[in-house]
């Protein structure tokens, strides 16, 4: 950063404060380990929990930089494919903005949970049936999911540590080491290649070998590291602008209810200093004769502390009784998290300028001694409501004491008085990060990309399933802070309207593309660094998006790593493949005839992302209102089964049908071998399946000549029949498993819709 972005951003007065906090921050790089609380005891973490090392083995796989929750699942998912994976985690805390930052209200707006994530709530959901408890306690409505934070990190190490095991049981040496309180601080290239990395800790300094780097960080930090190309704001580094500004951060607590009275530590005496311009901004948002919350958006504030506390209620397992987001439960909710008032800088905007200046400069992102300020003032705030809250408000509330118990004080807390550090030693350790910086790939993924993938098969539209998709998500174009139109990239499009214009009509895709940088190779995004338009961020910064595509970056290192291919030469429906068999929801189209639960369904969404096969009958739901989750258009669409096509999965199939199907199938496996075969003298005739076996060969370049087939597999009849070579073949490569519980192959008879897509989607996958 230049001398003169620094004084622009910068106000004189503050500059000490910038070099008290460098120091201050040096002078407590490493940090130990955290001691365990109540929660942590209850849920049985150890205080060891990440297992971690003081310094890490010399080669991996895969390293991911950041164990927040997108980096979990892609450490998750490519160990679980066989990769050796380092996780390298700056805080004393996994989860990220879902756990360490305390933001554990689930945003999930898409109503298709599927994969990692669908595991992670389910195991969630399944602690508290066990001790009678509700995890739908968030924004008013029982349907939420809600958790505590010390009980999402304790589920991510029961996942991490059912791998180790699994491993340790098959004599595998494969690794998965994550280590806390440590950074990645250099990454070493060879050419355009990323080769490894160099992690700091308590330890030292140690080299990493690596095949891929996937950067997961709160704010992108390892992208200037690998010296690919990434936006900041609405700019693009090197050229970044200083005028360019970011979301608003939230230093979150974690609050509950003392019934016999707040401990005298966690109740300070004396307010920290802004407190009266804090008390005013408080006084806006929550009071002691407020409202209730009427059901209605945009919310009516002020409300009072029941209707505040039910936004962010969360389970408590220290109590022994339950309640969830009904009305009538909110004044029985004990734990909550405070996040909403506390943005920062929030309404007063940065420095108190409010005229396009809401949000955050990107020296927040580029500088880290501003960065350092900035989260010690985004703290001060937080612990303002603390005081806010007891003071003014009456209330026997304080920071949850049984959630985080940090030995050692959170970086933002140095310097604060002798009363308040108890309450500080409660907070979570890192602010919850909304936007980051991104990395720049071929493509960059718009809000109105969004907006039309969106609209597939909705009112009566076609398709617009991206063919590289990897995650489904579901949220508005949300930006706090930032959000006008200086601030958007209006080379891309994009302007303070779009918020509007572009709001996605349901549930949207996540494309491969956007994850991989255009000018370095062995370099993943994850987390909220995807190459994307800032409002594209603001739908896809969220906790379950965050996971699913962390989980889609894992398992395409994996791949990349066990090839020896870069990256961007992996063909997405290997990845996709290795999602589905992860039971991944890809596709955006449903159909009567081909539940979840269909031994086809994997492959029919494979042909919906591919076009291969056009349904029967589309579905035909009704865009909707994403955020509202009673729209009753949608209900009644749902009631008709308008949500619904029909994909004729056990209709036969033509000659032409077939060469259509193939020739795409063949472009989408990027391979050179092979022939698609003509469609003939009768196009319309249907196809056997000795047909469509000698086609697949044909068109893969599967070599049919003396492949034999395993002793367990069946056989042409009779044998020497003219397709046994090429069913040899395809058996031995796992193509025909689908008729493996008919004990033959059967040659002559015809092939149906749904077989065809079967033995097509593993045969992209195989192709060469």
């Amino acid at each position: 950063m230049s001398r003169f972005f620094f004084r622009k951003i910068v106000p004189p007065p503050s500059r000490l404060l910038f070099f008290a906090a460098f120091f201050a921050v040096l002078s407590t790089a490493f940090l130990p380990s955290p001691d365990t609380g109540p929660i942590q005891r209850l849920f049985g973490v150890r205080a060891e929990a990440a297992d971690a090392k003081t310094t890490p083995a010399g080669e991996y796989d895969v390293v991911v930089a950041g164990g927040g929750i997108g980096g979990m699942a892609a450490a998750i998912q490519a160990a679980r494919l066989g990769a050796s994976v380092l996780v390298v985690e700056p805080s004393d805390w996994i989860g990220g903005q879902a756990t360490a930052a305390g933001v554990s209200t689930m945003d999930d707006l898409s109503r298709l949970r599927s994969g990692i994530y669908l595991e992670f709530i389910t195991r969630i959901k399944s602690s508290y049936d066990e001790r009678g408890k509700s995890m739908g306690t968030c924004y008013w409505d029982p349907r939420s999911i809600a958790f505590e934070p010390a009980l999402g990190q304790k589920i991510l190490y029961d996942m991490v540590e059912e791998i180790r095991r699994n491993n340790k049981k098959l004599q595998n040496k494969r690794n998965f080491d994550i280590i806390l309180l440590s950074s990645v601080e250099a990454v070493r290239r060879e050419g355009k290649t990323v080769t490894g990395v160099t992690v700091r800790n308590a330890g030292g300094v140690r080299d990493v070998r690596c095949r891929v780097l996937i950067d997961a960080t709160e704010y992108g930090d390892v992208l200037p590291l690998t010296k690919t190309v990434w936006r900041s704001g609405n700019s693009i580094a090197p050229f970044l602008d200083e005028n360019a500004m970011i979301q608003d951060i939230t230093w979150v607590a974690i609050i509950r209810k003392y019934p016999g009275g707040v401990p005298p530590e966690l109740r300070p005496r004396t307010p920290l200093p802004g407190y009266e311009e804090a008390k005013r901004n408080y006084e806006s948002y929550v009071t002691a004769d407020g409202t209730d919350f009427k059901g209605t958006y945009p919310v009516q504030t002020p409300v009072n502390f029941i209707s505040h506390n039910a936004y962010r209620g969360l389970p408590d397992s220290t109590t022994p009784w339950d309640c969830d987001g009904r009305p009538e439960n909110w004044k029985y909710i004990t734990k909550s998290g405070v996040n909403w008032g506390n943005d920062y800088p929030g309404k007063t905007g940065w420095n108190g300028y409010t005229n396009g200046y809401t949000g955050l400069p990107i020296a927040y992102l580029e500088d880290r001694n501003l960065r350092a300020q900035v989260e010690r003032e985004a703290l001060v705030k937080t612990l303002h409501f603390i005081y806010y809250m007891q003071n003014e408000l009456g209330e026997d509330w304080s920071v949850a004491n049984d959630e985080y118990d940090h030995s050692t004080l959170p970086r933002a807390a140095e310097g604060l008085p002798d009363e308040w550090k108890e309450i500080a030693r409660h907070m979570p350790p890192i602010p919850y990060v909304r936007e980051s910086r991104r990395v720049v790939g071929a493509h960059t993924l718009t809000s109105s990309e969004l907006l039309q993938n969106s609209l597939s098969y909705r009112d009566g539209q076609t398709s617009h399933e991206f063919s590289d998709a990897i995650a489904i998500g579901g949220y508005i174009l949300d930006l706090h802070g930032a959000d006008t139109d200086g601030k958007m990239e209006w080379e891309l499009g994009e302007k303070a309207d779009s918020i509007r214009t572009n709001r996605p009509r349901g549930p949207f895709q996540v494309p491969l593309n956007i994850l991989i940088p255009r000018d370095v190779e062995g370099l993943l995004a994850a987390e909220k660094n995807l190459s994307m338009t800032r409002l594209a961020a603001g739908a896809l910064r969220l906790q379950p998006i965050c996971m699913m595509v962390g989980q889609a970056a894992g398992a395409l290192a994996a791949l990349a790593a066990q090839s020896g291919l870069p990256p961007d030469r992996i063909p997405p429906v290997r990845v996709q493949r290795a999602l589905l068999e992860a039971d991944v929801v890809l596709s955006l189209c449903k159909y009567s005839d081909v539940p979840p639960e269909h031994p086809f369904f994997r492959a029919v969404q494979i042909s919906n992302l591919y076009g291969l096969l056009n349904p029967l009958e589309p579905p035909h739901a009704p865009s909707y209102n994403i955020s509202d989750l009673d729209d009753p258009v949608l209900a009644m669409a749902l009631i008709r089964g308008a949500d619904k096509g029909i994909f004729g999965v056990n209709e036969m199939i033509t000659r032409k049908e077939m060469v259509s199907m193939l020739t795409l199938a063949r472009s989408a496996s990027r391979t050179s071998k092979g022939i698609v075969p003509d469609v003939g003298e009768k196009p319309e005739q249907f196809v056997s399946r000795g047909v469509f076996a000698e086609a697949l060969c044909s068109t893969f370049g599967f070599e049919k000549g003396n492949t034999p087939a395993s002793s367990s597999s069946f056989f042409a009849r009779p044998e020497g029949h003219r397709v046994t070579d090429a069913v040899n073949a395809l058996t031995s490569l796992g193509v025909l498993e689908l008729y493996r519980p008919e004990r033959e192959f059967r040659p002559a008879r015809p092939v149906t819709r749904g077989e065809a897509v079967e033995m097509l989607m593993r045969s992209m996958t195989l192709a060469g």
